[in-house]
């Protein structure tokens, strides 16, 4: 965190925050606008789209009960997502920080609230989801070379970490080079999903309707929030584009664009893959499937069934580098507010990319692949993830009342963020007390920010060699990654 005697407050140093013009004038040192619409779209799409279409839909089944009771969940959950979006682009065009979210709260709740979402979502949410995915990319990508049977875990983790370094690399490089893997990769997983639904109409039009019914459908209270939560934890991700929006051109316009294509195609492409599947596999055989989509290219593909591994595998990849791209900016916004490490807000000198962040957020992912437990700690703040979401689509209205002035290029109708915040509650609350014991350790997750922030953030007469070594420690980091604080514009 920012403390008095800091490098920024202290004398100038080869290291402090230098202006790039020669003649020391107005330019400054800061994350460029270099993306455009199109890589808006792949963020979003790429970010959205990972493995769980492929690997896995049989949870909206499960508590469904039948096929066209789940068909019309994935479909609602997207619709959801799409007015949860509408809301994040009113958000995303008035206040313009990097940072989504934790930005919005911060302005429109304060810094402790602001801290208990950074703080699970860059300490646990975040990097869990990207070693979950990692790993997801190696044991595909290990498939063939162990194909009865599963491959060493030591293997798979080995794997994901050099996946999570490789796409760290890039990401501290050049952001066009990540936007051009998330366009890549993002192509290749749109295609595979083409090929499957492609795959699917032929079977509805050789009359392979069979499994189509409502018979089975769940229709407890309890059932039809749980499935909406599985739903829309597929579509998780609609909202990162916010994220990293300083480094989007235009965004008054490219934001509300992305984000309305890319809801839109994701939703289509979801649903029609999974009509693709159940023209094929019975509910029986989707629910007892560890993979769905290579279940459904057994099937029907022959010999060509190995491309179905592949294409999960470069949708896999493609998820990490989104995950990444977007996470990083976090952690930096976090630190642009005194509330992470100072070293975060600084940018490497020729390249101009957030790598501190980047490099803090790779690792810490790499330190949970050591854990045989990351996919409960992500079920344990799933719902704490949902809420703050929910409580970020409420600062559209709660700003319209409470600063009724600040510029807004887009205005959504209010009756969006009401119906987007009640429904969140239910999708939250109802598997909370389904659910009592994943909830109280979530809680408890999320309570271990208030030492945290009272010590770091709310305490500021720490002792003088507690700064001290701070300082030098941010020194050190500067030096070894040659990276700047944001300077800022010369006054005139």
């Amino acid at each position: 965190m920012s403390r008095p005697g800091s490098i920024k407050d202290g004398e100038k140093g080869p290291y402090d925050p230098v202006p790039t013009s020669a003649d020391g004038g107005g330019d400054e040192i800061k994350l460029e606008a270099k993306m455009s619409l199109l890589n808006g779209v792949t963020v979003i799409v790429g970010s959205i789209i990972g493995s769980g279409i492929f690997v896995s839909p049989a949870g909206v089944l499960k508590y469904t009960g039948s096929v066209n009771a789940s068909l019309l969940v994935w479909t609602a959950s997207g619709l959801f997502s799409m007015v949860g979006a509408y809301c994040y682009a009113e958000l995303g065009c008035m206040i313009k920080k990097s940072g989504a979210d934790y930005a919005y709260i911060m302005q429109t709740f304060g810094p402790f609230l602001a801290f208990v979402r950074l703080w699970i979502e860059c300490m646990i949410v975040r990097p869990c989801s990207q070693a979950i995915v990692a790993l997801t990319f190696s044991t595909y990508v290990l498939k063939p070379i162990f194909p009865d049977c599963d491959a060493p875990a030591d293997a798979a983790r080995l794997l994901a970490v050099c996946c999570i370094c490789v796409l760290a690399f890039i990401n501290c490089w050049d952001v066009q080079w990540a936007t051009r893997v998330q366009d890549i990769f993002t192509y290749a997983k749109l295609l595979a999903l083409f090929i499957i639904i492609v795959t699917g109409f032929w079977q509805l039009c050789n009359g392979k309707t069979e499994y189509f019914t409502f018979e089975d459908t769940k229709m407890e209270v309890t059932s039809i929030a749980q499935s909406f939560y599985q739903g829309l934890f597929a579509y998780n991700g609609w909202n990162y584009l916010n994220f990293i929006i300083e480094e989007l051109k235009d965004p008054v316009k490219n934001l509300p664009r992305a984000i309305g294509i890319s809801c839109t195609l994701v939703t289509i492409v979801y649903v029609f893959a999974n009509v693709a599947f159940y023209t094929t596999l019975s509910p029986d055989e989707v629910l007892g499937s560890g993979a769905v989509a290579v279940t459904f290219a057994n099937r029907l593909f022959g010999v060509m069934a190995w491309t179905i591994p592949v294409f999960v595998a470069l949708s896999t990849f493609g998820a990490v580098n989104g995950i990444l791209l977007t996470s990083s900016r976090l952690f930096y916004a976090g630190a642009c507010e005194g509330q992470m490490p100072e070293v975060l807000t600084m940018i490497q000198i020729s390249r101009l990319t957030p790598t501190p962040a980047v490099l803090c957020m790779a690792l810490l992912s790499m330190v949970y692949l050591s854990s045989s437990n990351i996919f409960k700690l992500i079920s344990y703040v799933g719902f704490a993830t949902w809420m703050s979401i929910g409580a970020s689509v409420l600062c559209v209205p709660w700003l319209r009342w409470a600063q009724p002035n600040l510029p807004r290029p887009i205005k959504v109708n209010l009756i969006f963020p009401v119906v987007y915040i009640i429904a969140t509650l239910f999708i939250t609350l109802v598997p909370m007390y389904a659910e009592p014991m994943e909830t109280a350790y979530g809680c408890l997750m999320i309570l271990s920010s208030v030492p945290v922030y009272l010590f770091f953030i709310a305490w500021k007469n720490k002792p003088k060699s507690f700064t001290k070594t701070v300082v030098s420690t941010t020194r050190f980091l500067q030096k070894i990654m040659l990276v700047v604080g944001k300077s800022k514009p010369a006054q005139v």
